[in-house]
């Protein structure tokens, strides 16, 4: 797909404030964890899942600091969730069983509540967000979905889920087609009673990345509980 050729940078720096740790070995994809303060820990606290676009795949875990919710963490965002960000590696799409495999392995290491998983993603992790809660609508809460899109089949799975779909009508990575088509897809299995689906005039690719900046995709995502 041509956006996923297409590098973007978003001029934003990431000064190192929040308290995290790579988990490599563990499971196929390695992954960036962050627990929440211990008050809320001890509490089964939420899970909330970051899946990066194409330009940080790699090996290199600190790639995924770049943008997004790690690098919100990083800048001093307290998320009274437990953060996993894993990383695919170059030139592969999400694979959603692996990011179950991710999801699986901190419900066991942790006491967490499996009524309240979230997953969110931009570009290729929009795509990735649809692909692993349209498999796995029994295990999410909810989803938010930037500038990507999704498999057509998935859309009645995703309709049973609170969902957020946003694309900017400006991208030249990935063609606001992609999101639209979904939006229709999940409207025909149930008139979308479940879906955000917003066009934001006029922007970029990289312009949904300010998503993870402010409160208001974090607030929507932990209000929901199954």
């Amino acid at each position: 797909m041509k956006g996923f050729l297409i590098a973007f940078v978003i001029l934003i720096s990431c000064s190192v404030h929040g308290q995290l740790s790579t988990v490599e070995g563990k499971t196929t994809y390695n992954f960036w964890l962050n627990l929440p303060a211990d008050s809320i820990l001890k509490n089964n606290p939420p899970v909330l899942i970051f899946l990066h676009g194409r330009s940080l795949s790699g090996n290199d875990l600190s790639r995924v600091k770049r943008y997004g919710v790690i690098c919100e963490i990083e800048k001093g965002r307290k998320v009274p969730a437990v953060v996993i960000a894993p990383q695919v590696p170059s030139g592969q799409s999400w694979n959603p069983d692996l990011v179950l495999e991710v999801l699986a392995y901190i419900q066991t290491e942790y006491a967490t509540d499996t009524n309240r998983v979230y997953v969110c993603g931009m570009s290729l992790g929009g795509y990735g967000t649809m692909s692993f809660a349209g498999k796995y609508p029994d295990k999410v809460t909810a989803g938010v979905a930037l500038c990507g899109g999704g498999n057509v089949g998935d859309a009645c799975n995703l309709a049973q889920l609170p969902f957020w779909i946003q694309h900017g009508t400006a991208d030249s990575a990935v063609p606001i087609s992609e999101s639209r088509k979904m939006m229709k897809a999940i409207n025909a299995c149930n008139e979308g009673e479940n879906l955000i689906y917003k066009e934001i005039p006029g922007a970029s690719h990289g312009a949904m990345e300010k998503m993870f900046r402010s409160d208001e995709m974090y607030n929507w995502m932990f209000e929901h509980s199954k």
